[in-house]
């Protein structure tokens, strides 16, 4: 969502990030949710990454319902929408995490919970602790709970030993999957491989890692899809059985995953 922001001129400067799109364009955000539809995404995440209170003070609460709203109205209605619920502070900054992080995980999920979301994952952790934490307290909604850590953009926050021992963790707090977002698509391997042993389902959805690599960013060329997919397949055969793409990558990149799971996997 980030990605193709920035890519059709949509304002995406912090602390807002993403969610600046839902109070000034709230339309470019539909246009994007439709378009990863017409590429073959089946699992489409609500523009909820930023809409905490501590981001956007009172219009927290009805952003991300907005967020879910416009997702649930931009993709047809047998697809699931996700509800994202981010580190409180910085994804790539572990150090800032807080110490009780629940009760500020626990009312978004129950805001997402209500808005109708099917599925709701705790995404691009690099501290354990507060992804435990956040799913613990999405886990206690009922609603489906999947759970992503990140290594980061150098693939060295978490190691693909500390990744699964977190995942456990994740597992025992209630997580019905978990997954590896935000690695660079030509790091993420080790840690698919990692986690694929745990027993329940396995995902991944990279970024498309330094601009040199070419894979994504600003003019996804046909071959940087392709360095993607053939990637993705090595994930595939690891054991991951939800792929997806983050950072850096479009429709083009999820158009090209849509042969690689089997039709009864999610």
């Amino acid at each position: 969502m980030g990605t193709e922001l920035e890519a059709r001129g949509i304002d995406t400067r912090l602390p807002l990030w993403s969610a600046r799109a839902l109070i000034e364009a709230p339309d470019v955000v539909a246009t994007i949710h439709r378009a990863y539809a017409r590429a073959g995404a089946t699992l489409h995440t609500a523009n909820t990454f930023r809409t905490k209170r501590r981001t956007l003070g009172s219009r927290w609460e009805s952003l991300a319902r907005q967020a879910v709203a416009i997702a649930r109205g931009a993709v047809p209605s047998e697809h699931r929408i996700i509800g994202s619920v981010a580190p409180l502070e910085d994804c790539y900054r572990p150090d800032l995490s807080p110490r009780d992080p629940g009760p500020e995980h626990r009312e978004l999920a129950a805001v997402l919970a209500d808005a109708g979301v099917d599925i709701l994952l705790c995404e691009t952790f690099p501290h354990v602790g507060e992804a435990v934490a956040a799913v613990e307290e999405c886990s206690a909604t009922g609603v489906t709970t999947w759970v992503a850590f990140t290594a980061g953009p150098t693939a060295d926050l978490l190691s693909p030993s500390e990744m699964a021992a977190g995942a456990r963790r994740a597992i025992d707090a209630g997580a019905a999957a978990v997954l590896v977002n935000c690695v660079p698509a030509k790091d993420t391997l080790p840690f698919v491989e990692a986690l694929a042993p745990l027993g329940i389902p396995v995902g991944a959805y990279a970024n498309a890692g330094h601009v040199d690599d070419a894979i994504g960013w600003r003019s996804p060329a046909e071959a940087g899809v392709e360095a993607y997919l053939n990637l993705a397949r090595q994930w595939r055969d690891a054991g991951a059985t939800i792929l997806g793409s983050c950072c850096g990558t479009g429709p083009n990149h999820i158009a090209a995953l849509t042969g690689l799971t089997a039709p009864d996997r999610p």
